[in-house]
C-alpha cells in the first residue's frame, strides 16, 4: 500500500449504486428512435412500451400468466402499489437487513397498522429465514442494497405458502438468478443492474398476486397511482403499456437500449457472469489488502452488486462513528477530485465504510484497475492525520 498514485485509472469511473453506470459503449444517439414529443398513447407510444414489457419478460424468463407493468415512482413506487392495495387478509412477516427493508417495516406497521411480525437483522447479516410462516404474507428485499447481503435463494419460501410473497429485486434482478415460482410480487428500477434512467418502476405480478387484487378490497383509500383494479377486476391495460400516469420515453427507450445490450452479449447468463466476475475481482483485491473487509462476513450471503465494505485497520476501526464517516469522506473526496472514483460512500443509515457497485454494466477492467487507486486513497487520507 502506497500513497504513490497508480498508473492505471478505471476508464469509466462510476461505481454509484444507483443510479448506476451506464451499458458499455452508451450514447444518447442510441436514443434517437425514442417517440419524443408524442403522445404515450398514440400508437408508438404504447408500441414502444409494449415492446419495453415483452423483451424484460423475454431476458428475465418470466413465466407466460405472470404480469408486467410499467409504474411510476422507481422500485419504491412499485413496493408501495403492491403493499397498499395487496396486504392486509392475514398477518404479514416483515423481514429487513438494511434500510428499504426496514423502510418497508415502517410503512407496514405505522402507515398500514398491518399485523405485522419483524424478523430483522443488523447490517452484514441476514434475518432468520428459516422462522417464515407460510401462512403469512411476506414482504422482504432479495439484495440489501444498503447491507451488501442478500438470500442466498428462495428455499425458504413454502411451495405450499397460502400468503402471497412481495420481493423487492431492485439491486438483484439481471445480476442474481430469481425463482419466479416462489414469488408473487416482483419489483425493480431501471437505474440499478440495467444502468436505466430514474423515476420508473416495473411491477411483476404472479396469478396469486393477479387473485388477491381481485379479492380483496383493502380497508383504505388508495391514490390513483396505487390503483391497479377498477370494479374489482385488475386494469389489464396496465399491463400491456397503458400506464396509470405519463412515463418518459426517451426513459423507456434507454430502457430498451439495456435490454437489447443484455440480449447481445448472450442474455441474463452472460448478465449474471459478469457481475459475478466483476465481485471476484473486488474479492481479490479485499484478500489482499490490509485495511479493509467485507460488512457480510458470510460468503454465501454477500451482494455481487451493492458491495459493502468496512474499514478494519486498527487506528481508524478504533474511533468513533463520527471520525470514521469523516474518513470515509476523505477517502471520497481524494477519489473524486482525481476523477477515478465517484459515489462509493456508504449509505447514510449503514455503517461506515465504502459501497462499490459491480454490477453487469461495469467492466471488469475498471473494477481490477480500482482497487490499487483505493489503496492509494486510504494512505493518503491515514498519512494526513
Amino acid at each position: 500500500m502506497s500513497d504513490t498514485m497508480p498508473a492505471t485509472r478505471p476508464e469509466r469511473p462510476n461505481f454509484s449504486s444507483g443510479p448506476c453506470a451506464k451499458r458499455p459503449g452508451w450514447s444518447p444517439e442510441n436514443l434517437t428512435s425514442a417517440p419524443l414529443g408524442r403522445s404515450h398513447r398514440s400508437k408508438i407510444g404504447k408500441a414502444r412500451l409494449k415492446d419495453a414489457i415483452d423483451r424484460t419478460r423475454a431476458l428475465l424468463g418470466v413465466p407466460d400468466d405472470y404480469r408486467i407493468g410499467i409504474v411510476p415512482a422507481s422500485d419504491t413506487g412499485a413496493v408501495e402499489m403492491a403493499m397498499w392495495s395487496m396486504l392486509g387478509p392475514r398477518p404479514v412477516d416483515m423481514l429487513a437487513w438494511e434500510s428499504f427493508g426496514a423502510g418497508w417495516v415502517t410503512d407496514a406497521i405505522k402507515q398500514l397498522g398491518l399485523e405485522a411480525r419483524v424478523l430483522d437483522a443488523p447490517y452484514g447479516e441476514i434475518a432468520d429465514l428459516a422462522s417464515v410462516n407460510p401462512a403469512h404474507d411476506v414482504v422482504f428485499t432479495w439484495n440489501g442494497t444498503t447491507s451488501g447481503v442478500r438470500v442466498p435463494n428462495a428455499d425458504w419460501i413454502s411451495a405450499e405458502r397460502e400468503g402471497i410473497v412481495i420481493c423487492d429485486a431492485t439491486s438483484a434482478i439481471f445480476a442474481q438468478p430469481l425463482d419466479w415460482a416462489k414469488l408473487d410480487v416482483v419489483t425493480y428500477s431501471w437505474q440499478k443492474v440495467l444502468g436505466g434512467e430514474g423515476g420508473h418502476g416495473m411491477l411483476i405480478l404472479s396469478p396469486r398476486a393477479a387473485e388477491r387484487l381481485e379479492s380483496y378490497a383493502p380497508p383504505r383509500p388508495l391514490p390513483k397511482l396505487f390503483r391497479l383494479t377498477k370494479g374489482g377486476k385488475l386494469i389489464e391495460g396496465i399491463f400491456s403499456g397503458a400506464t396509470i400516469n405519463t412515463p418518459s420515453m426517451l426513459c423507456v427507450e434507454d430502457y430498451i437500449d439495456a435490454l437489447k445490450w443484455a440480449s447481445r452479449i448472450g442474455g441474463l447468463e452472460a448478465m449474471h457472469g459478469r457481475a459475478d466476475a466483476n465481485y471476484a475481482t473486488l474479492a481479490e483485491w479485499v484478500e489482499r489488502t490490509s485495511w479493509a473487509d467485507f460488512l457480510c462476513a458470510d460468503p454465501a450471503l454477500r451482494s455481487n452488486t451493492s458491495v459493502c465494505l468496512k474499514i478494519t485497520d486498527a487506528d481508524i476501526a478504533a474511533s468513533d462513528d463520527d471520525a470514521q464517516r469523516s474518513f470515509v469522506k476523505k477517502m471520497e473526496g481524494l477519489l473524486d477530485a482525481e476523477e477515478v472514483a465517484f459515489d462509493i460512500g456508504g449509505y447514510r443509515d449503514a455503517p461506515p465504510g465504502l459501497r462499490i457497485w459491480c454490477g453487469a454494466t461495469v467492466e471488469r477492467s475498471d473494477i481490477d484497475a480500482l482497487g490499487p487507486w483505493l489503496d492509494w486513497a486510504f494512505a493518503t487520507a491515514k498519512a494526513s492525520l
